[in-house]
């Protein structure tokens, strides 16, 4: 036990020492602010937004010169891309498919962000209470050895009792290092995912872990699944770039001019106008190397459209059925854990009176840090599988 106390304040001085308050909301408002995966999508979709205005805008003329021996001599002559309506409708279809796509996968990769800091918020909850728990039922132990070890002193029990207490204190108190290290270290790691220091606590939470009410509503919108309407818009950019790349093949463009210089005109210097069309003709390239990689990608994104629509089914199914059984197993262990709390106090004291044998004690102790424990770790299952279904459910409009 005093090991126990000499580590509580390395391990633990968020709780013995003045830190930074820090709620869920706070550590998600962090990670956003400074995590590297928001950044990134964020270029994303700035990437996407450039692309839509670039397809948007229209080609730009060339104009080139040149000089012959032949009359007339100076040739000045432009060209002007026909961004035929064939040709400009499924380009800018396929950018803005993108740019939606590029979207919702930055709301869904934000979400994912949040998900993970609510979870390792939620898992420094738990893992400080289990702390907490081997750090007393330590302290309980150590207290049951004290008390073996009077009552060998006055010939109550035999040195059987004080070795079989101090073989648990030591078991325990084991536990409570380990334990104590667990929470030290899922600390350390919400204070990374929020952009902090990873060396030393400077952080303490201040919500605690409770059971989510029955009366959540955590039925998805009409307009779907965020990663399925993410999978959605890339296949309707792939589909509107597979008809932008067939249509490509023939893209007509009007050709303008002027000519100058002729001498044996009456008007050397009159500039002749030019005016002419060109149409590509494929006799060597068809394109079909890019129809087929436009045809291969749209498969792909078909493919994936159907593959993500049942995956998600899948996770939406079982994270409501692990909410389910979770919220059933926190009322149960809910109703134990007075009741086994009590009878392990009680059982001490008996102890000490001499009105039980040790053994009654150390299985009292035992169901009681059994079912206390089981309990915290019921209550951290039924958040995470609470902001995991709130994660999947939410409609992209609210992101």
């Amino acid at each position: 036990m005093r090991l126990v106390s000499l580590l509580t304040p390395v391990l633990f001085p968020f709780v013995l020492v003045a830190q930074q308050q820090v709620t869920r909301g706070d550590a998600v408002a962090a990670a956003l602010a400074r995590g590297a995966r928001v950044a990134l999508a964020r270029a994303d979709t700035t990437a996407a937004l450039g692309a839509v205005r670039a397809a948007r805008a229209f080609p730009n003329p060339t104009i080139s010169g040149s000089y012959t021996k032949d009359t007339p001599n100076y040739h000045a002559l432009g060209d002007l891309p026909l961004d035929l309506p064939w040709l400009r409708a499924p380009r800018i279809g396929a950018a803005e498919a993108a740019r939606d796509a590029a979207r919702y996968q930055f709301a869904f990769d934000r979400a994912a962000l949040v998900f993970d800091v609510d979870t390792t918020y939620t898992r420094t909850l738990a893992a400080t209470m289990h702390a907490r728990l081997s750090r007393r039922t330590a302290q309980d132990a150590d207290s049951l050895l004290k008390i073996a070890r009077l009552r060998r002193d006055v010939g109550d029990v035999s040195e059987l009792d004080v070795r079989l207490a101090a073989v648990n204190a030591g078991q325990l108190e084991n536990t409570a290092i380990d334990d104590s290290l667990a929470a030290l270290g899922s600390l350390l790691s919400l204070q990374l995912q929020m952009g902090l220091t990873g060396d030393d606590p400077t952080i303490a939470l201040v919500d605690s872990l409770a059971s989510p009410a029955d009366s959540l509503n955590t039925n998805v919108a009409a307009g779907g699944y965020l990663p399925v309407v993410a999978a959605a818009a890339r296949l309707r950019s792939a589909e509107r770039t597979l008809t932008f790349t067939r249509a490509s093949r023939f893209a007509p463009s009007i050709e303008f001019g002027v000519d100058k210089g002729d001498p044996g005109s009456a008007r050397p210097n009159q500039l002749l106008p030019v005016i002419g069309f060109s149409l590509p003709f494929p006799l060597f390239n068809r394109s079909g190397g890019e129809v087929t990689r436009a045809i291969a990608e749209r498969d792909r994104a078909r493919a994936e459209l159907d593959l993500t629509r049942r995956e998600t089914d899948a996770a939406v199914a079982r994270a409501r059925r692990e909410l389910v059984a979770a919220r059933a197993r926190v009322r149960r262990s809910a109703a134990l854990v007075a009741s086994a709390d009590r009878i392990a106090s009680m059982s001490l004291q008996a102890y000490g009176e001499g009105a039980v044998a040790l053994a009654n004690v150390l299985e009292a102790e035992r169901n009681a840090r059994e079912i206390l424990a089981r309990y915290i770790e019921d209550l951290a299952a039924a958040d995470a599988a609470l902001r995991a279904l709130r994660w999947l459910t939410t409609p992209p409009e609210e992101r």
